[in-house]
């Protein structure tokens, strides 16, 4: 089979699995079985694709047309610019993501203290370290996450000191930032949500309770215990709580807090900073 012909094919499987980006992710997929290029794949798109290639191929289609998510299929997914390596033990970064990276980068100077709680991949925190020379931290209760984290760290290059917590349970310290982008979807929207999202993105870093605040509820109250003076605390939201959680900010004394919209328009961050701490 050609290769112009086993594109078709891997279009034709996604597309008949209902999966929404098919095009693309069939492209993908033959471009991480064959380590080839879009230059390379027009100057070659009738060349005879290797049986042990298109084998391989057409198992990667299989699985992806189970809905198993591309980026644990590659094992690899880009963010501000940096690859990461990922799991299902960690959520895929996305890049709406990015905002929380781009805000905390106005805050923050060279030589301050960072805190990352639920790290996951690290994406956030080692995205941070690589714009800045930072102190960094980051923490989950995930000891696979963890893992994926340090090696992350290590092929972007980073210093990250790394801990084991339930949020706040085993950190030490105080810091001029925490950031996170914590499980913040209601337990009763999880069934929703895509079969890419809810069949193997791991439960356990999506869901936020009953109504998607307990995590901030938690981080916010306990924030200030780990805090320098005017430090800031940066959250991640879901797109209808940045009225919620700015108010929760406000009565636990953080002031200036803000609500920052991502590049769809829609609520993505809140900041605000502590000017008296516990």
């Amino acid at each position: 089979m050609t290769f112009e012909s086993a594109l078709e094919y891997g279009k034709e499987v996604l597309r008949s699995a209902e999966v929404l980006d098919y095009e693309l992710d069939a492209w993908y997929l033959m471009e991480y079985v064959c380590k080839i290029d879009k230059s390379r794949y027009y100057a070659h798109n009738t060349d005879e694709m290797e049986n042990g290639k298109f084998l391989e191929y057409e198992l990667l289609l299989k699985k992806r047309a189970e809905r198993v998510p591309l980026q644990y299929i590659t094992g690899n997914q880009e963010f501000m610019g940096l690859q990461f390596k990922v799991n299902s033990h960690v959520l895929i970064p996305r890049q709406d993501t990015e905002t929380l990276v781009e805000e905390a980068m106005k805050m923050l100077e060279p030589g301050m203290e960072v805190l990352d709680l639920c790290t996951g991949s690290g994406c956030v925190i080692i995205s941070l370290l690589k714009q800045k020379q930072l102190v960094g931290t980051a923490s989950d209760i995930s000891k696979q996450a963890l893992l994926i984290a340090k090696e992350n760290a290590r092929n972007n290059k980073v210093e990250l000191q790394l801990v084991r917590s339930d949020l706040f349970q085993n950190i030490t310290g105080r810091y001029d930032m925490i950031i996170s982008n914590p499980p913040y979807i209601p337990t009763g929207t999880i069934p929703t949500l895509m079969p890419e999202v809810k069949n193997f993105e791991p439960v356990e870093a999506l869901d936020g309770g009953e109504d998607g605040l307990d995590f901030y509820r938690q981080i916010v109250k306990k924030s200030g215990q780990f805090l320098k003076s005017n430090g800031y605390l940066c959250l991640e939201i879901g797109h209808d709580q940045g009225g919620r959680v700015a108010f929760l900010m406000e009565e636990h004394g953080y002031r200036n807090v803000k609500v920052i919209k991502d590049l769809a328009g829609n609520a993505r961050v809140v900041c605000g900073n502590l000017p008296s701490v516990k």
